[in-house]
């Protein structure tokens, strides 16, 4: 695994990639891509901040883990690859853009337009083993994602939307400097949480739209 990451990200992140557990972490990852079918493909794993450079990181959207079937992961958080079928939580987030924005449902599931307009999908784990959900968490990279929050956190002047989705995502808010940032927290889109009534109508599309034009900011073309 080579740390292909665009070069605004680097002068931020070289500490962490010069400590031994990021060593340690790189060797476990080589040694699962050659052994075994991991997802998203070796050249996606840095694809959240390839496609999201660090000064135009405007929102932050945290998951937990890619996803693990065939085609699906492509290194975006609740993204797939165009063509593949919309997973059930993503499902529910166009769901709710629907009602909140009045957006038609997209056809693609690939969010590279959010991240093309400074949307970081930053997965706590960038990696998994194929059909083999959480296969690839406490190796290293939960610790490497969460020293990229407190960065973004700490380094950005302010008016960063993070939007914290299910308790897994809502825990990292210790990591946020809410003085300065802003923080939207539902249930999951999953449908565990979306059925009991934790997600629709939290109107967090709209929300963000909202917190980034009084920033004088771009909103987001969900």
């Amino acid at each position: 695994m080579n740390v292909d990451i665009h070069p605004s990200w680097k002068p931020h992140l070289e500490d962490e990639f010069n400590k031994p557990y990021f060593s340690q972490l790189v060797d476990f990852v080589k040694c699962e891509y050659k052994s075994n079918t991991c997802y998203p493909p070796g050249n996606q794993i840095f694809n959240a901040f390839n496609l999201c450079p660090f000064d135009n990181v405007k929102v932050v959207v945290i998951g937990q883990d890619p996803y693990h079937g065939a085609g699906q992961a492509n290194g975006l958080c609740f993204s797939v690859c165009d063509g593949v079928p919309h997973p059930p939580s993503l499902i529910n987030i166009f769901k709710e853009i629907e009602v909140d924005m009045g957006i038609t449902y997209p056809k693609s599931g690939n969010l590279l337009r959010w991240a093309n307009q400074g949307v970081l999908l930053l997965n706590a784990t960038l990696t998994v083993r194929a059909n083999q959900a959480g296969s690839h968490q406490n190796k290293g990279w939960e610790r490497f994602t969460d020293a990229v929050i407190k960065l973004i956190s700490d380094k950005k002047q302010g008016n960063i939307v993070f939007l914290l989705w299910g308790g897994y995502a809502k825990r990292k808010s210790i990591l946020i400097n809410e003085s300065k940032h802003h923080i939207l927290s539902s249930g999951h889109p999953s449908p565990l949480s979306a059925n009991r009534g934790y997600w629709f109508g939290n109107k967090h599309f709209s929300k963000t739209n909202s917190l980034l034009e009084q920033a004088d900011l771009p909103a987001i073309l969900w």
